[in-house]
């Protein structure tokens, strides 16, 4: 695996789930917005500051309350300063939700992928969220961000002869990378996951990509063997931290 690969696919991955709701103090990016998805709502520690951690923690425990969101950090392998994670273990913040970024780093598209339906960015969220049992507020929020996002949605449904959903997800390809996002399936154990992530990949191999990544949670064991049948496999692994008890 090219040594550049994992950091590429972490800034890919900021970038594809980038909320309208962003703010920055002293080097960590505050993502604000209500929907479901974590990684739109928590704080990534991109760059050592000047502010001691107390003060930058108190900074951001304002705005997160503000926005009406609990307080949470993503711990990744690049985060600042490198001993966050030791520090706020130290203050009693405890760890959830831990997930392996997994990278293909050679992209071999099947020569013939299923057909795929385009979807909007709105029916898109909503065949998700419906999937996902989430809220009206989430499913409102997770449009919004694929709208809004910097890098361009493509979002895709995988149905039956009669127009019945099977499988749904996204991609984003930028710079000769793409990442599969909200890969859903509506009738589980039957292949059709694997069926539309390599339509998915087939497409993005059209449009110029050559490698991919995808993030999973670290006890789905289920879709983590779909991924390394595709030939993804293991780059970093991240976590978040939260004060909240109903989070950690």
């Amino acid at each position: 695996m090219p040594d550049t690969l994992p950091l590429r696919a972490e800034l890919a991955g900021l970038d594809a789930s980038a909320p309208p709701q962003e703010a920055a103090i002293d080097g960590w990016l505050l993502r604000l917005s209500p929907g479901k998805a974590k990684r739109s709502r928590c704080i990534n520690a991109l760059r050592q500051g000047t502010l001691p951690l107390d003060e930058l923690l108190a900074r951001c425990q304002r705005a997160y309350a503000a926005a009406g969101l609990p307080l949470a950090v993503r711990i990744t392998p690049w985060s600042q300063p490198a001993d966050l994670d030791q520090r706020l273990a130290a203050k009693g913040w405890g760890a959830f939700d831990p997930a392996d970024v997994l990278v293909l780093p050679r992209l071999h598209p099947d020569p013939a992928p299923a057909a795929l339906q385009p979807l909007a960015a709105a029916a898109y969220a909503a065949r998700v969220g419906a999937l996902r049992g989430s809220s009206a507020a989430a499913v409102a929020a997770h449009a919004e961000r694929l709208a809004s996002a910097p890098a361009a949605y493509q979002g895709f449904a995988l149905n039956d002869a009669g127009g019945r959903l099977l499988a749904c997800g996204q991609i984003v390809v930028a710079a000769g990378l793409v990442g599969l996002y909200d890969i859903a399936s509506a009738v589980p154990r039957q292949g059709h996951g694997e069926r539309l992530c390599r339509a998915l990949l087939a497409l993005a191999h059209a449009q110029g990509a050559r490698q991919a990544y995808l993030q999973v949670g670290s006890g789905n064991d289920a879709a983590q063997r779909l991924y390394r049948r595709l030939g993804f496999v293991f780059a970093y692994r991240y976590h978040y931290r939260s004060p909240e008890a109903e989070l950690a």
